[in-house]
Parts: structure tokens; sequence; C-alpha cells
């Protein structure tokens, strides 16, 4: 194995340290206090980092250009800078959280009915979320209250970084796979009745087909459709944000109906559709919690793994 460089060993030291000192200090202040703080720390993170703040604004632009003045888009995109702050010092503070009633002090569940009637079925649940909001929050509900998710995800580049959120996840009862790895693991969850979290909202360099995502095509991952076309396990989507009185809702959301038509393509092609519709209907709905940051329409027609 090569040994990484000294500048990048000092900065993911100082990183891992950083973040134990704030996970502490972050405990010894009210909640609302730290995440006004981190907010104001987001705000300042948009005007110093330029590369972030122009991918956000030229993602802003190309979904709400035709609506939006570049005014109003650069104040979208700065509030959603504001918003990762808001929600990551909430990720942060409530690392040590092991506990449901500890997080229902400041999370609220919504339609968990459709959650409950998916699981009684017995064929397994493939909980769909997407990078809105503190996500991290969705797995620990579904871990603290008993089902044992798998929840994919990719490694942390810093091992200790990875270890902290490998053991924050263990810790409320989540199974952490790596993106990519153990595929049979999360087919034999299914199989047997389990559970398994995914995200499909990112261009990742994994099996994708091109769907309509917020009105552009969108190369997205097709892992949780083919899981959930061999396994009949149901398909149910679920999000968090975070309202202005600073609670979180995680809603969730009726089961998407899996199509099956006899056509392989066809069907892979419409169920991602379905199974993304809910994402983008959420994202419209909070626009400055979903991470713009990230290069979403990257990959173009003909680039995209099959």
């Amino acid at each position: 194995m090569t040994k990484r460089p000294l500048k990048k060993r000092i900065k993911y030291s100082l990183i891992y340290w950083f973040s134990l000192a704030l996970i502490h200090i972050s405990n010894l202040f009210p909640r609302i206090w730290v995440l006004k703080v981190t907010g104001r720390l987001g705000k300042a993170a948009f005007r110093f980092f330029k590369g972030a703040r122009q991918i956000t604004i030229d993602n802003l632009t190309l979904v709400f250009g035709e609506k939006m003045t570049p005014q109003e888009i650069e104040a979208l995109a700065r509030k959603v800078f504001e918003m990762i702050g808001k929600n990551a010092g909430d990720l942060i503070r409530g690392l040590p959280i092991v506990h449901l009633d500890d997080l229902k002090r400041f999370v609220k569940i919504e339609g968990e009915e459709y959650l409950e009637a998916a699981y009684a079925k017995g064929n397994g649940v493939i909980m769909v979320t997407s990078h809105v909001g503190a996500f991290e929050f969705v797995g620990s509900y579904l871990g603290l209250k008993g089902y044992k998710p798998h929840g994919i995800g990719t490694a942390l580049k810093d091992n200790r970084l990875n270890q902290l959120l490998i053991s924050s996840r263990t810790s409320r009862g989540i199974v952490a796979i790596e993106r990519g790895r153990e595929t049979f693991k999360m087919l034999k969850t299914l199989k047997t009745g389990g559970m398994v979290i995914i995200l499909i909202d990112q261009d990742t360099k994994v099996k994708s087909r091109f769907i309509n995502f917020l009105g552009k095509p969108a190369a997205t991952p097709i892992g949780g459709t083919i899981m959930a076309q061999k396994t009949g396990a149901a398909v149910v989507p679920i999000y968090i944000t975070m309202q202005p009185d600073y609670s979180q809702v995680i809603r969730i959301y009726p089961e998407v109906q899996i199509v099956s038509t006899g056509d392989p393509e066809v069907d892979l092609i419409t169920n991602t559709q379905n199974i993304s519709n809910t994402t983008e209907k959420v994202i419209l709905e909070n626009p400055s919690q979903w991470v713009w940051i990230h290069e979403r329409w990257k990959t173009q027609p003909g680039e995209e793994i099959k």
C-alpha cells in the first residue's frame, strides 16, 4: 500500500481531531445555538470556496434559470450553503445519539404507516433517500427503530474518519455496506425480509441509465431498481428536511409500484424514473436543502456505465 504524502497525512489528522473536538464542544451548548453558528459558517464557506460556489450556481441556473433572476439564484445558492452548515452541525452534534427517544427530541416522523405496511409484506424493503438535509438521521431512525437496515455509502478517504462514521452507524443498529461491494449480501437481506437504504440522486461511477431529473437528462444509478426487480422488495421513499423552527421532519411516502412489461430495458428505465420522482418532488419543495455542490449532470449520454 502506497504511503500517503506527509501534507495529506497532516491534513486528515487535523480534520479527524477537529471533528472529535466539534462533537464534544457542540454538545456543551444548546442545539439551536449550535445550528445558528454552523449556519453562519456555511454562509462564510460560500464566500471562500469558489469552486463549490460556482458549481452550485451553475446547477441552480441549469434547473431554475428560466424562472429566477441571477440575483435570486445567487441568494438561493447562499441559502444552500447556510443549510449545509446547519444540517452538518446537527449531524455532528447528533453523532453520540444511541437511543430513539433522544433522536425524537428534535426529529418528527410522518407517514410511518407506509413503512409498516411495506415491511409487513415480508418481501424486504428498499428505503430510498437522497442527499437532502441531515440525511444521515434517516438511517439513524431506521436503525434505532430496530429494522437493522443495511446502509450503502461511499468510504471516506481517511480511515480514521471512516471508522468514526461506521462506529456511529453501527451503534445505532445500521449495517454499513461500502458502495459497489457485497451485492449478494444485500440481495440476501431483502430476500429474507430485511431492509436496505439506498441513495440514487448523484452521478457516480456505477451502472446507470439516463432519466429525467429536475427537467434534465441525468445518469442515475440503477442498483436499487435491479434489487427491487430481482427480489420483489417494496420500494419506499424516505426523506428528512429541517423546518424554520429548527426541528427535523422525516417523511415517509407511499410505496413505489414496480412496473413489469416484459421488456427489461424499458422496465429498468421506467422503474428508475418512478423511484427518482419522489426525490425530485422533495428537492423542488426544499431547494435550499439539496447538495447542489455535486456535479449531478456531469456524465453525458454514451458515457454512462451499463
